[in-house]
């Protein structure tokens, strides 16, 4: 292994703002090691839309300067013993955690697995945070069966591709909701069943079509306060709200009585409250896996940005210029 530096690349945010707060530094320390920690040498660092609510404040930072971040993918350049669940130098690796933004991330090695061999660089950086959020939700927030029928809010996005394709996957019957007609051929083509474009299109009214009347037996919503209202509107009796994001902003207060009329459920899931523990983590990494080999699932990467170039990537995401994975480069 080539020796590792004592300073490194990467951005910090010292307050919370907009896409200005953002500052790309080349003198950041690289972390020391703590037992059950390994050093990773980040090669593709995955954006995702809890990086700006962190950047502008609406989750708090648990302290400044914060290095934003959640997901990477790289290689093992150093081990701080301990519990490292068989993980080694040179191993290449996936993980979840803080402090992505950076040439080299500590990581406890509990927060990281082996990427497998015949999964091609980059995917499994743009696959894990968005894909095991989408396959706990159909797992664990709703168990969607065969022949169920779904909607999926913003199905061009991120998360909303990778769920449009799990759901293909079980069986189900999926309605997507999408903006442009771009974005409404790219959600049919990762297989959903029936895509609306809300901006021509009355959404409640054609659920109301395609389920015969009954709505749908589970909305999974990562828009947020724009689409909540619908999202109850157009379930079945019995049915889940799942509302696992804020892209619009987050759902104002809600008054529980509202749920009552159909029996509904409303839940507000993270992925990391369903893969705590570790063979939780390595069962589902191991699902999402199988299914891209075996399914040939895309993660399907929008651009991969200089990480010197984070400014303009958060300004694509939230500007709504994006379908798919947004992922930095560290080294440029």
């Amino acid at each position: 292994m080539a020796s590792v530096p004592h300073t490194q690349k990467g951005v910090i945010i010292e307050k919370t703002g907009g896409i200005e707060v953002l500052q790309h530094k080349t003198d950041l320390p690289v972390a020391a090691l703590v037992e059950g920690q390994i050093l990773v040498k980040n090669d593709y660092i995955g954006i995702n839309y809890i990086d700006t609510y962190f950047r502008t404040g609406l989750y708090p930072a648990p302290h400044f300067p914060y290095i934003l971040g959640r997901e990477a993918e790289g290689t093992i350049v150093k081990t701080g013993g301990g519990e490292l669940y068989g993980l080694k130098e040179g191993d290449r690796v996936v993980w979840m955690g803080e402090g992505a933004y950076t040439e080299y991330t500590a990581v406890p090695a509990a927060k990281a697995v082996k990427i497998p061999e015949g999964l091609a660089p980059k995917v499994a950086a743009a696959a894990l945070l968005q894909g095991l959020t989408a396959l706990t939700l159909v797992r664990e927030a709703h168990h969607v069966n065969k022949g169920d029928w779904v909607l999926v809010h913003a199905a061009a996005g991120g998360t909303g591709l990778w769920l449009v394709q799990l759901l293909r996957s079980i069986g189900a019957n999926t309605i997507g909701t999408a903006s442009t007609p771009e974005k409404v051929e790219l959600a049919l083509k990762a297989g959903a069943t029936h895509v609306v474009n809300y901006s021509s299109e009355d959404v409640k009214q054609k659920v109301a079509e395609l389920t015969g009347g009954r709505g749908v037996v589970a909305v999974f919503d990562g828009v947020g306060k724009s689409t909540f209202d619908l999202s109850l509107d157009v379930l079945a009796r019995k049915g889940s709200l799942v509302s696992f994001g804020n892209a619009s902003g987050a759902v104002p207060p809600v008054n529980i009585a509202r749920l009552s009329a159909k029996n509904v459920r409303l839940l507000r899931p993270s992925v990391l409250s369903y893969i705590t523990t570790r063979e939780e983590l390595e069962q589902y990494s191991k699902e999402l896996f199988d299914f891209i080999l075996r399914d040939g699932l895309d993660p399907r990467i929008h651009a991969v940005y200089p990480l010197s170039e984070v400014a303009r990537a958060h300004a694509d995401l939230e500007g709504r210029k994006t379908t798919g994975k947004l992922l930095l480069d560290p080294s440029k």
